[in-house]
């Protein structure tokens, strides 16, 4: 591919005030080292980036407890998206999972009654805000007509999802030999949750749950202590320790943090916060372009007209060190042989975003409009015209 060069420098000029004015004295900002937790992994990323400022084993496959349990949560909203299952269905608690997960189990509940009808949404609430061991079976056979077979679900749905170091054997984080997850993929789930179902996330922030005349509180002890966390989930077992996942939003900025083997339900909040605290006093998410912006312009060869505005087909944001937009550069790379005609989003070059002379973000330019085929006349005097220019 060859380059127009000097089109190029134009361009890139313009593309230096759109991102940051350019400073003179320019200097790398520094960042103090990431808090080392007391977990045995956790990670750090931003929701609307997907830049990871913070991790630690963030790959080692562990056992995820009730952070299963958003997997559950995310298939049972999809269920309902894809209109297989309606919010006010009625769930019918069966024995196997009033014995499993209800009262006398002896593990997290809901406090189902055995052979009681319940509807979808309030078990959905059951499985997020109380961690019910047997809202999560009963919806689990409700939409798979066996456990087993939703594990299956939530295996397949991984894959899509790109968790590619999970597998799940049920649906409650149960300790089940080979049912394991890592922090990246964790924070995989989280920002699909996010994105995919906002109505649905929207539970993970509720504090209380009344079901069957009790009351319980969401187990996130971060929603009582910081009004900016919004989710998602704790988990505890003896195998995975105490576990959390949570995101908060401020000043536009959305992270999600997952911590895993820490000591105690306080620890695990405590080193949530000490990530949380970190990611947003030191980073912030900029929004560099919009999608539809006008970032240059390309010569179209025999084209009517000849000349095609580059733009960009969604928005640009960047996870940038405060104080360090004074250092994002922009660059663009066309080729110089474009030739008519030329459909409204057809890539056309590159535009390149770097931070201290590291790459960022790159992405495709694209063609703004439909550019047609010039007449006969054009076109021939084009040809000409392009001697010239080889």
């Amino acid at each position: 591919m060859r380059f127009s060069v000097a089109r190029a420098a134009l361009v890139l000029a313009h593309l230096f005030i759109l991102v940051t004015p350019m400073a003179a004295n320019a200097s790398q900002v520094i960042i103090p080292a990431p808090p080392q937790l007391a977990a045995t992994a956790y990670l750090l990323i931003d929701a609307d980036t997907g830049k990871v400022i913070v991790e630690h084993n963030a790959d080692e496959q562990l056992p995820p407890a009730s952070l299963t349990k958003m997997m559950t949560s995310y298939i049972v909203s999809e269920e309902i998206y894809a209109g297989r299952l309606q919010e006010t269905d009625l769930v019918r608690v069966s024995d196997d999972a009033w014995r499993r997960g209800g009262a006398k189990s002896g593990s997290s509940t809901m406090f189902l009654e055995a052979r009681s009808e319940v509807p979808v949404i309030d078990m959905l609430r059951g499985v997020i805000i109380q961690s019910g061991n047997d809202a999560s079976i009963a919806l689990a056979q409700h939409i798979a007509g066996s456990e087993e077979a939703f594990a299956e679900i939530m295996n397949q749905q991984a894959q899509l999802l790109g968790m590619t170091n999970s597998h799940f054997r049920n649906a409650t984080g149960w300790p089940a030999e080979g049912h394991l997850t890592t922090a990246r993929d964790l924070a995989i789930l989280a920002k699909a949750l996010i994105n995919d179902h906002p109505k649905h996330y929207a539970l993970y922030s509720e504090k209380h749950f009344k079901h069957n005349g009790i009351s319980q509180p969401n187990r996130n002890k971060l929603l009582f202590t910081d009004n900016t966390v919004d989710g998602i989930k704790t988990g505890h077992t003896e195998a995975a320790g105490y576990c959390l996942v949570a995101s908060a939003k401020r000043d536009g900025m959305r992270l999600i943090s997952v911590v895993m083997g820490a000591k105690s339900e306080n620890a695990r909040a405590a080193e949530s916060k000490k990530l949380l605290a970190y990611g947003f006093r030191y980073y912030q998410t900029h929004k560099l372009y919009s999608a539809g912006d006008e970032l240059g312009s390309a010569r179209v060869w025999g084209g009517d007209p000849k000349e095609l505005v580059l733009t960009i087909d969604h928005d640009i944001l960047a996870t940038i060190p405060r104080g360090g937009a004074k250092n994002v550069k922009a660059a663009i790379e066309t080729n110089a042989n474009i030739e008519a005609p030329i459909a409204k989003h057809q890539p056309l070059g590159k535009l390149k975003i770097s931070l201290d002379d590291e790459v960022i973000v790159e992405t495709d330019l694209v063609a703004a409009t439909d550019i047609a085929e010039a007449g006969l006349v054009d076109r021939a005097w084009d040809a000409i015209l392009r001697l010239f220019e080889e």
